[in-house]
């Protein structure tokens, strides 16, 4: 399964997500931001290429449905509500995303 993680600048969250759950289970894992200064920005492609989107808080949701509606038709998108106060691979950040995603893969 191709997973995706969203968060805003892609520095931090989603990249501290990416490092832990690429390759589990067998999964790709990649992740992006929905800025214009994100360290890798979600783009059409992205999209398309994901089995499953987890969006790190809801207005990571928000702006993929303002930009990409037609892309995410049919796509399984998961809301974790972690927020945006821990450093890439903080430990906490670590703890949390594995309680929120486990379930999931």
């Amino acid at each position: 399964m191709n997973i995706l993680f969203i968060c805003s600048q892609n520095k931090r969250r989603s990249l501290t997500a990416e490092k832990i759950f690429n390759g589990v289970n067998g999964h790709d894992v990649r992740s992006a931001g929905t800025e214009n200064n994100s360290r890798i920005k979600v783009t059409c492609g992205l999209i398309g290429w994901a089995d499953m989107i987890f969006c790190l808080e809801k207005k990571h949701l928000r702006r993929l449905k303002e930009k990409y509606s037609d892309e995410l038709y049919g796509k399984e998108i998961i809301v974790l509500n972690i927020p945006d106060e821990y450093g890439c691979m903080d430990e906490e950040l670590q703890d949390v995303l594995r309680s929120c995603v486990e379930e999931y893969l």
